[in-house]
């Protein structure tokens, strides 16, 4: 079992917004990776952008300056 890590996990009210952030985060740099959403947690969509912990102070200003729109953002283990 490979051991949990911290991640800050955004998540959607619409896949649209979901891959809207994916493509942006890509197109920018952004470290992360599109998931489904963890159970502990509720999403409209079901989908979620999870970039580790650490990095997520690094680039909150980039992520808004993005304008997508998430609806949640959680620190969680996984």
């Amino acid at each position: 079992m490979r051991e949990k890590k911290k991640y800050r996990i955004l998540t959607f009210r619409t896949t649209t917004d979901a891959m809207t952030m994916e493509k942006a985060c890509r197109q920018n740099g952004i470290p992360g990776r599109m998931i489904p959403v963890p159970r502990e947690i509720s999403a409209s969509c079901g989908l979620a952008w999870r970039i580790d912990a650490e990095d997520f102070p690094l680039y909150e200003e980039k992520i808004r300056e993005l304008y997508v729109e998430y609806e949640n953002s959680i620190e969680l283990m996984l």
